[in-house]
């Protein structure tokens, strides 16, 4: 994304970066156990846990200066209520999560919509995401930002060491046909699933 990470507007979010003034917010979206069911890490425990969150893990792309990692704040009050990132690696992975007491409106969705033109114009290639073939809802996001289904491919997921399913998605922002492979050659156990597009 552009070095400065520019504040992005939707109808209804302000897509920014996070500041430390944004550390209660961020508290409360990563200590939610439901919240954290899918995502790779545990719920965190106490604020210095998500001060260490926000300084290995946002402050740290914001310093890189490459990817992207945006809190998503609803439009009345500009506070967090989520975020959504692209990580700087070959595989661009988007990731996202929000407080479940706005789960089934569409923010995600819309916040993923606003990113993904913003990376159209810089000319990154494509994206590609991954969801616990448990958390079908993900990849209803996934399918609703306009990104197809590849394969799925199972991974001892670290740090809760437990092996998880995955589906793969991605978009080509470009218009090139590809596929990003390196999970599926990763993993010894990986497949197609047949009703999904």
């Amino acid at each position: 994304m552009d070095r400065n990470t520019p504040t992005l507007l939707t109808e209804r979010l302000v897509l920014r970066k996070f500041t430390e003034g944004d550390l209660g917010a961020l508290f409360a979206l990563l200590r939610d156990e439901e919240v954290n069911t899918f995502l790779p890490w545990f719920p965190a425990e106490t604020i210095g846990d998500a001060r260490r969150f926000y300084k290995e893990r946002i402050e740290a792309v914001y310093e890189k200066e490459q990817g992207c990692f945006y809190a998503v704040c609803l439009r009345e009050d500009d506070i967090p209520v989520g975020y959504i990132n692209v990580g700087a690696e070959e595989s661009r992975d988007l990731g996202y999560a929000l407080r479940k007491e706005l789960w089934h409106r569409g923010i995600v969705s819309e916040a993923g919509r606003k990113i993904l033109e913003q990376l159209r114009q810089e000319g990154v290639p494509y994206v590609t995401a991954t969801h616990d073939r448990n958390n079908p809802r993900s990849g209803g996001v996934m399918r609703s930002l306009g990104m197809k289904y590849c394969y799925s491919y199972e991974e001892q997921w670290q740090p809760k060491d437990i092996p998880v399913v995955f589906r793969m998605y991605q978009l080509n922002l470009d218009g090139k046909e590809r596929v990003f492979r390196r999970y599926w050659d990763a993993s010894k156990v990986h497949f197609i699933e047949t009703g999904l597009t």
